[in-house]
């Protein structure tokens, strides 16, 4: 996964940084939400029954506008199940957001996507000292 970013217009989270689209973007902070109702953990179950709830539409609550126009509005977010583990979960995996367990079956929250922006920042201070 690419993740391009404009240090000066830097978007409020760490989703619209990471995914290409709003809707990607809403449904991994949804993911995240409801990992976190759960101690920070999901087994494949629960994430299929997620990905299921997703596919036949989630009604949430989304804010529209920015600064002083910010509102709530409720929309009905859908999203393919396949293209959940695509684009979503299978991403957030490889970035470090999310961990699994493959003898206990859970997914984790994980914070390996710090550590992985980290050692970016030294390999850049590493590349602009060298001669």
């Amino acid at each position: 996964m690419v993740v391009l970013f404009d240090m000066f217009h830097m978007p409020e989270n760490v989703f619209d940084v990471v995914f290409a689209t709003e809707q990607q973007a809403l449904v991994a902070k949804m993911l995240i939400s409801q990992m976190k109702s759960t101690e920070g953990m999901m087994g494949k179950t629960e994430m299929s029954v997620f990905a299921t709830q997703l596919h036949d539409g989630v009604v949430v609550e989304v804010e529209k506008g920015e600064g002083m126009f910010k509102k709530k509005e409720k929309t009905k977010v859908s999203y393919n199940k396949r293209q959940f583990y695509d684009r979503i979960l299978t991403p957030m995996k490889g970035m470090g957001m999310i961990d699994y367990d493959m003898y206990k079956k859970q997914y984790i929250i994980s914070d390996k996507f710090n550590k992985a922006m980290y050692k970016i920042g030294l390999m850049w201070i590493q590349h602009i000292q060298r001669k």
